[in-house]
């Protein structure tokens, strides 16, 4: 069996402005981030800053991998979480409830009092239609079932772009910068910006060094990733052999076997004996995790 192929990295001067950290540059200037979350939201805002002022894009290294977070707050409080994303998976919403989520216990660290969290936004700018209506923005908050009157006002709005979509009251400016995104032609006058934006970021020496730091944090990463996934791998392996050849040889000999020592072979067959339920792979991560 072929192994699955490590996904290419881009050289910095294929990167468009649906590329994550592309995306991430232009908007580290608040000239631009601020019309984009206008256009979006169709709403004036006087300033914004950055949640992260020393660097606005934190590239992250934890288990969810590399990350560029565009975190701005503006004169109200009101917090924004921006993000590009190109990969269509099934989870989004449950990815757009963790960013909520994670929001709310930052903001929580500076104020114990759940009364005082700022309202939020988190907006997914997507190259693909997750829900399928061809529309250019799905905007979400908590209703009522029973009374489509009633809000639940928690201050939490979570919207998904489309720079696929056909239909919806957007504005012109954001329907030339979602044509922009798609691939098409700078019309706008905004898109126009971000497309010289872009231009200006890759004749930037010092975007292509952070840039170069963060491809090798990602295949940093994906090498990580692979190595535990052998070690899982390997252990499962050894776990499920154990279960099976345990009543036929010695504790010695299953030690010899595997090159492992009685304290682990001790460690595998009391889990198994006292965690029925336990998977080869749940014993085996809880091994790799000791």
């Amino acid at each position: 069996m072929s192994r699955p192929r490590q996904k290419r990295i881009k050289d910095f001067d294929e990167l468009t402005i649906t590329d994550d950290f592309m995306f991430g540059a232009v908007m580290s200037d608040p000239k631009r981030c601020k019309p984009l979350l206008e256009y979006i939201l169709n709403i004036r805002i006087a300033r914004i800053e950055y949640a992260e002022k020393q660097k606005v894009i934190d590239l992250s290294y934890d288990a969810k991998g590399v990350r560029l977070d565009l975190n701005v707050i503006d004169d109200k409080g009101i917090v924004y979480n921006v993000e590009i994303q190109n990969t269509k998976i099934e989870f989004l919403p449950k990815r757009i409830r963790y960013y909520h989520d994670v929001l709310d216990l930052n903001l929580l660290k500076k104020s114990a009092d759940y009364s005082q969290l700022n309202k939020c936004y988190v907006i997914f700018i997507c190259t693909f239609d997750f829900f399928g209506k061809e529309r250019y923005m799905y905007t979400f908050r908590k209703q009522c079932q029973e009374d489509s009157s009633v809000f639940l006002n928690d201050d939490e709005v979570s919207v998904i772009l489309n720079t696929n979509g056909r239909y919806g009251d957007i504005n012109d400016e954001l329907k030339d910068t979602l044509h922009y995104m798609a691939g098409q032609e700078p019309t706008g006058e905004f898109a126009k910006e971000l497309d010289a934006a872009v231009r200006e970021v890759k004749q930037s020496n010092e975007w292509r060094v952070d840039y170069m730091t963060y491809a090798m944090n990602i295949r940093e990463h994906e090498l990580a990733a692979r190595r535990e996934g052998k070690k899982i791998g390997d252990c499962m392996r050894m776990v499920s052999a154990i279960r099976v050849f345990r009543t036929d040889m010695s504790d010695e000999n299953l030690m010899k076997g595997f090159h492992i020592d009685k304290s682990t072979l001790d460690n595998i067959l009391d889990m198994i004996d006292k965690h029925p339920d336990w998977t080869d792979e749940d014993i085996a991560e809880e091994i790799i995790g000791e």
